[in-house]
């Protein structure tokens, strides 16, 4: 979501050109949340493979109600105070048919409201990926449900929002460094904190059972974040083109800066590791895509390949458990992109950019305003996270069982398994 959109006194007529993308960039931003479900549930073992991919399906329903009713509201509405969080004037979509208060939008105010929605569920189901293989299926439920209405949208409301502190600090975010990738990220991290280890780990081996379905899985996610960031644009136009092009290329530089370093390290280069070097790329352009050149995107791409990578290792350095990795590519990524855009931010991309890069002989005031936003995003999705999880933990529970975690999510979850195994009798074959 751009914040080109400036404050006007007459709303912008309606650009049907301008709706029909927005409205396909919905479609793809929703396509990427059942391709993450693929990604996650080729990277744990069979037995949890269904519990994975429900996970993120359920996101769908259950955000796609939080922010119906009072989510958009509380990102979008007009400020109720402090640049925190909106009013509760837009509560079930009520005068969501209105302009959106402070935004020139040549688009229906209601395609804003589900291209925005579709940010919020892919958002929360990221989480799940830190949480994988030991969570209730009701408790996560419960706890996504809470999430999106208070950390999410808050969060979205500090920097998309004309009134939003953030917004008004200067931090530019064109398709969520901080609201989607590190929120999720920190957001990860106090999750798996508050829920403890998978049993085993790490002195279990606990590989990936189906890399086809997570390589499909990066592959739909890919195809998607097209629309995720150039349609952050809001309109049909060079920005979106830029925007596009320059996602690509940082999907591009991502894989090769993984792979390069991988090959070094390990005298391979895996196939797990060119689906994850593609989705740190991807990570780590999203706030930047629409404020930087697409060659500056093959840099950062790479970059974040390399740094990612690295940040593997650091869950067993400190010994927490992110079972899919949310913080090292996630967060990690989106602290490289944000911060990034301090670096390479052109006018001549975006005239939403008041201050040039660092680089481009613009010092530092927009690095500033960058870090800052890293900060308090960082700051803020982690502690409320974190209480919302140990408030969860001591009233309905969070995990499950020593027993159902060994039977696996799938059986003790959905009673359900991913894969039926029939034994063939060989008596009677010929050869």
């Amino acid at each position: 979501m751009t914040t080109t959109m400036l404050l006007l006194s007459d709303p912008a007529p309606i650009d049907t050109g301008n709706t029909a993308w927005i409205i396909v960039c919905t479609a793809l931003v929703l396509l990427m949340t059942p391709g993450l479900a693929f990604f996650y549930a080729g990277m744990v073992r069979s037995k949890h493979a269904l519990g994975m991919i429900m996970q993120s399906f359920v996101t769908i329903a259950v955000v796609s109600v939080t922010w119906s009713v009072v989510g958009y509201s509380l990102a979008f509405d007009r400020d109720a105070g402090g640049g925190l969080v909106g009013g509760l004037h837009l509560v079930g979509l009520t005068h969501a048919e209105v302009a959106v208060p402070g935004m020139n939008l040549t688009v229906p105010p209601l395609a804003f409201v589900a291209f925005q929605l579709m940010f919020a569920i892919l958002t929360a189901a990221l989480i799940s990926g830190a949480s994988a293989d030991r969570m209730r299926f009701g408790a996560f439920v419960t706890f996504i449900a809470v999430w999106s209405v208070l950390v999410y949208a808050p969060l979205a409301h500090w920097t998309w929002s004309p009134d939003g502190w953030l917004n008004k600090a200067g931090l530019l975010d064109f398709a969520g460094g901080t609201v989607v990738e590190i929120c999720s990220g920190a957001s990860a991290l106090a999750l798996a904190l508050v829920l403890g280890p998978r049993r085993g780990w790490p002195r279990e081996m606990m590989a990936p059972h189906n890399l086809p379905l997570t390589l499909l899985g990066a592959g739909l996610l890919w195809f998607g974040w097209i629309g995720f960031n150039a349609g952050s644009a809001l309109t049909a136009g060079t920005l979106a083109a830029s925007a596009a092009l320059a996602t690509h290329l940082s999907g591009v530089g991502g894989m090769i800066g993984w792979l390069a370093l991988e090959k070094k390290l390990t005298g391979k280069a895996t196939t797990l590791g060119g689906a994850s070097g593609a989705v740190a790329g991807l990570v780590a352009i999203t706030p930047a895509a629409g404020f930087i050149s697409p060659m500056p995107a093959l840099l950062v791409g790479a970059i974040a390949g390399v740094v990612c990578l690295f940040a593997i290792r650091l869950k067993f350095r400190f010994r927490y458990d992110d079972s899919l990795d949310v913080v090292a590519v996630h967060y990690v990524g989106g602290v490289i992109g944000t911060l990034f855009i301090g670096l390479f931010a052109a006018a001549a991309v975006n005239p939403a950019v008041r201050h040039q890069g660092l680089l481009l002989g613009g010092g530092l005031v927009q690095l500033g305003h960058q870090a800052l936003g890293v900060l308090a995003a960082s700051a803020f999705a982690f502690a409320a996270t974190y209480l919302i999880a140990r408030v969860l933990r001591a009233t309905i529970g969070l995990r499950v069982g020593p027993d159902e975690e060994t039977e696996g999510l799938d059986s003790s979850q959905h009673a359900e398994t991913a894969y039926e195994f029939t034994a063939t009798s060989s008596i009677g074959r010929t050869h």
